[in-house]
């Protein structure tokens, strides 16, 4: 068998570190790399991969759904209000008054530099052309799940937007030839205006890098704030007590972006699990909650579908207002919908 090499282009380019450490002042950077602060480990343990490589076995019926996911198709721009539409994974649109912000766009057939890796569970529920005019695309890290070469270089060209990033994921932007004066980049607790919308780089609990550079480039959560509406975006994140900081110095907030997927019992400093997620939207003081970071890739041994079940019930329990909308469809977090379990139709039996 033919082994494909990555695409170099997708691999992106390296930030200076020099620059970073200049620029560094509220994240920490120490010896040519970002860190989690207080933390230094934040891969899973060697003797771990064994167990997880099981447990991937162990579900992998149930690591897709049984019949196709259903998507909602483009709508028109709000004018006004607030209104958040997932379309699968990380991947939203915010719109806030009339500004529209993408966050994490990930339009490819696979999150990987290479022909392989992991495949999306459900075609992306609408167009990049469909989108419509766009203030902003904001990005959280540089993982290939987050982070993808082909959507960026569409909407570097047909689009005007701005591309709001964490420090050093400037460095792949200018390779990729995104003009200079699209980019900003930020520290954590730095902040832009886009529109009358001010974007907050925030903490989070994660790592970094495309190649074989460990943490080369910052990774961030997001305060979106406006005169008339404010929203959280979580990134990727492993708990910890930040949530708390945030909520304190940003909250209260109408509606929380959280990851609740690609979680294993090995991992916690990467991804939250559901029930940390909606502990982190607790903490946070952070409205409706609306999970992401599930039901698209698959990238961790869990069922596809376990995310959205767990964290509807440590809603539930928590009495924590949630909606679990399929690829496509836009909440009006003013009036949101009544939940249904729509993915529980769609989980294989065993």
């Amino acid at each position: 068998m033919r082994v494909r090499l990555p695409s170099v282009r997708s691999m992106g380019a390296l930030p200076d570190p020099v620059e970073m450490a200049r620029r560094a002042k509220t994240s920490v950077y120490r010896d040519g790399a970002f860190h989690n602060p207080g933390r230094t480990q934040v891969v899973p343990p060697s003797q771990d991969m064994r167990s997880t490589a099981r447990e991937f076995w162990r579900h992998r019926k149930l690591r897709k759904p049984a019949v196709p996911i259903p998507l909602t198709a483009a709508q028109p721009p709000a004018p006004d209000g607030l209104h958040i539409t997932w379309f699968g994974h990380a991947s939203s649109l915010v719109e806030l008054s009339g500004t529209r912000l993408l966050l994490d766009p990930v339009w490819s057939l696979r999150a990987s530099p290479v022909p392989v890796g992991p495949r999306r569970l459900h075609p992306a529920p609408v167009r990049l052309a469909e989108l419509g005019r766009l203030d902003a695309v904001v990005l959280s890290h540089d993982h290939y799940d987050h982070l993808d070469t082909p959507t960026i270089d569409w909407l570097r060209d047909n689009s005007d937007a701005c591309f709001v990033v964490p420090l050093g994921v400037a460095a792949h932007l200018r390779f990729w030839n995104v003009p200079e004066e699209r980019i900003v980049e930020l520290d954590w607790a730095e902040s832009t205006e886009v529109a009358g919308v001010r974007l907050t780089a925030a903490p989070a609990w994660h790592f970094s890098g495309r190649g074989l550079r460990r943490n080369p480039t910052l990774w961030a959560s997001w305060v979106i704030a406006g005169q008339r509406g404010k929203v959280f975006y979580s990134g990727d994140s492993g708990y910890f007590d930040g949530y708390r900081e945030i909520g304190a110095a940003h909250g209260p907030f109408d509606a929380s972006l959280i990851q609740v997927g690609a979680y294993d019992a090995s991992w916690p400093d990467i991804h939250m699990t559901p029930e940390e997620g909606v502990r982190a939207q607790q903490d946070l003081r952070g409205g409706l909650l609306i999970p992401v970071h599930w039901g698209t890739f698959t990238l961790a041994p869990h069922p596809w579908a376990e995310p959205a079940d767990r964290v509807v019930a440590a809603a539930e329990d928590a009495g924590v207002p949630i909606v679990v909308p399929n690829p496509g469809q836009r909440i009006d977090v003013s009036d949101p919908p009544a939940q249904t379990a729509w993915w529980k139709a769609h989980v294989a039996s065993v």
